[in-house]
Parts: structure tokens; C-alpha cells; sequence
């Protein structure tokens, strides 16, 4: 069990070894919690896309520690970094244009674009910072079902027979983030989820 604020170094530590060998973790965010993958290991990334049963059409996200590393994987012009910087950290995702950065295979197949989020919650970017890359994500909805798994009980149970690591902090969001598109200049809203719309500041600790 790691604690939620202030999260043991022993166990981030091993979490982030654990996604550099090429394992899939599953973690808490400031939303609900994702199932997470090393963007560099190709097998990892299927695996994540089998276990949620998505194909190549559902854009996954990049978990950032920080603006500056969102901006390294996406195409960010002086608007979106204006608005990126008042709605982040927090539970929002944003569909941007992928930089070279980001392996070709995951972007989107015909828009070229990729999901990035940078979380408010200190467990994800304590594990963002000891990996020392963005992430690959996708909340942990269970094939099938229409909320995310958010019982630590219950996520145990599903996961038994596998090989992912679970890092579990007690406390899972019900709610996937809430989804802005910035590729054409102006904000458009995909989904509205756990991210407050009315103030950006309203999300903050």
C-alpha cells in the first residue's frame, strides 16, 4: 500500500523499474485511476490496448509530469500554451497534435493527433518524475462496463491471473477526465468528466 501523500520513494521507485522492464502498472490519478505503460516498450502498449480491448482509433494518453514535458510530445503554439498553463495540473486531458516525440504508432491514424494530461495527485507525479518520462495511459474501465474500477478489491480480482503491477493508494476517482480539444485553436469539448469547466482554479488542492 502506498500513501497517498506522501508517497514511499522504496515503492515509486520500484513501480517505475517495473514500467522500464516493460510492465504495465495500474495507478491512481486525480481522476479515476489508469492502467499505465511505458511508451517505449511495444508490447506493453499492445498489452494495454488487449486488457481494455481498444484499437488503433482510441486515442490513449500521455501522463506529463509538468507543462514543459507536455509540450516536448505535442505541437503547442502561444493560445494553447496560455490555456494549457490555467488548466493544468488537474483531472483534464487534451487532444493535441503529436510531436516527433511520440512514436508514430501512437498517434491517432488519421489526425495524427495524441491525448495528454499532466495529474494533480502526488502519487503520479512523484512515479512521473522517478521514471523520468511521459507515460502511456487509459482509464481502468474494465471491457464492458461503463464506470472505471475503482475497488482495490475488486482491481486485485480482475488482475489475479496477470503481471501487472498494482499501485494501490486506497482512493480511486469514479470519474475519467474531463477531454478538451486544442488542435484547431479554439477549445472544443469532447467529454465532460471529473474537471471543473466554470474555473480551472475550482480543481486545485
Amino acid at each position: 500500500m502506498i500513501h497517498p501523500d506522501n508517497p514511499q520513494p522504496r515503492l515509486i521507485q520500484q513501480a517505475a523499474q517495473a514500467l522500464r522492464d516493460g510492465d504495465l502498472l495500474i495507478m491512481p490519478t486525480d481522476a479515476c485511476a489508469v492502467i499505465a505503460a511505458s511508451m517505449a516498450h511495444k508490447n506493453a502498449v499492445d498489452r494495454l490496448r488487449a486488457i481494455r480491448q481498444l484499437n488503433e482509433r482510441h486515442l490513449l494518453t500521455l501522463l506529463c509530469a509538468d507543462l514543459s514535458s507536455l509540450a516536448v510530445y505535442a505541437k503547442v503554439d502561444d493560445v494553447a500554451y496560455r490555456f494549457l498553463k490555467a488548466w493544468t495540473p488537474g483531472p483534464y486531458t487534451f487532444i493535441l497534435n503529436a510531436s516527433k516525440q511520440v512514436p508514430r504508432r501512437l498517434w491517432h491514424p488519421s489526425r495524427k493527433t495524441i491525448g495528454l494530461r499532466v495529474p494533480d495527485h502526488l502519487v503520479a507525479h512523484a512515479l512521473l518524475k522517478a521514471h523520468g518520462e511521459a507515460l502511456l495511459s487509459s482509464s481502468l474501465i474494465w471491457p464492458g462496463e461503463a464506470e472505471p474500477l475503482h475497488d482495490a478489491e475488486v482491481i486485485s480480482e480482475r488482475f489475479a491471473n496477470s503481471q501487472e503491477v498494482f499501485l494501490d493508494s486506497g482512493h480511486y476517482g469514479l470519474v475519467p477526465t474531463t477531454v478538451i480539444d486544442l488542435t484547431s485553436g479554439e477549445p472544443e469539448l469532447i467529454r465532460q468528466g471529473a474537471g471543473s469547466l466554470s474555473d480551472p482554479k475550482q480543481h486545485r488542492h
